[in-house]
């Protein structure tokens, strides 16, 4: 299945999304404060892992299809003082939407998602590199105590670009079968289904058109459903927020369940 978002519209979002983090980091009274959602990191840390990583991308995009990631050659180190610090993550990102533009959405890519309903192409890796941003934008904002949501077109390809990129899988689930049901308030819903075929996620045309219940009721039942704005919904499963933030019905040890599931391909 394909994006909601066009290929300019990822790259343009990217773009935004990279500015909004440069923001926080202009605005932060320290760089070495800790960053609650990634309480290993200080924002120093975090302005790091974003720069070089995009960095690292627009490499392997511009290598296009290769058995392994590439790595930039002679990238200048993450700055400490704060005004090139800023240039610094602003030529990461124009590297990488470069490098994307470049290559255009269909050709193919090295990933780590190969068996998932995602495909190997630029296009797939410029709508995760959109919600890396998202995320970790967000995390930057709760370090300066101003989160913000994210942006609804970006949040809503996000949950189905998290179920179709991060969940999905051809190794066998080791419970019983079930199926987890995401509802976002602006109206689009998902089913994740897994059994010893995988994980697989679609789309759900009616919201809480099936209702939850238990697996035995039948196939085309879900074990537990969430209900939340997209936003709400990308940050839980990013485990950004808590799940009392959000509306679960059914059984919500399944989520935990699924966090722990470390399947073999």
């Amino acid at each position: 299945m394909t994006t909601t978002l066009t290929f300019p519209v990822l790259l343009r979002l990217i773009d935004e999304r990279s500015s909004a983090f440069r923001a926080v980091v202009a605005s932060a009274p320290s760089l070495d404060v800790q960053v609650p959602t990634c309480p290993e990191w200080t924002l120093f840390d975090l302005a790091q892992h974003i720069g070089e990583g995009r960095r690292a991308w627009a490499a392997t995009v511009a290598a296009g299809p290769a058995p392994a990631k590439s790595e930039p050659e002679g990238a200048p180190a993450a700055p400490r003082e704060r005004e090139a610090m800023t240039a610094w993550l602003a030529e990461s990102t124009e590297q990488l939407v470069d490098a994307l533009r470049e290559a255009g959405p269909d050709r193919g890519c090295w990933t780590w998602w190969g068996a998932s309903q995602s495909p190997q192409t630029c296009g797939a890796v410029a709508r995760h590199q959109l919600q890396q941003m998202a995320v970790h934008t967000y995390d930057a904002q709760v370090t300066v105590g101003a989160p913000e949501p994210l942006p609804d077109e970006v949040a809503l390809d996000g949950v189905e670009e998290f179920l179709f990129t991060c969940v999905a899988t051809t190794g066998a689930w080791p419970h019983k079968p079930t199926a987890f049901d995401f509802h976002a308030a602006e109206g689009r819903s998902w089913r994740l289904t897994v059994d010893g075929d995988g994980a697989r996620s679609t789309r759900i045309s009616v919201p809480g058109a099936t209702p939850v219940a238990a697996a035995e009721e039948g196939p085309n039942a879900a074990g537990v459903s969430v209900s939340g704005t997209a936003s709400e919904l990308v940050l839980f499963v990013y485990d950004r927020i808590p799940a009392d933030s959000l509306q679960i019905e059914g059984d919500a040890g399944l989520f935990d369940l699924l966090r722990a599931w470390e399947p073999e391909e």
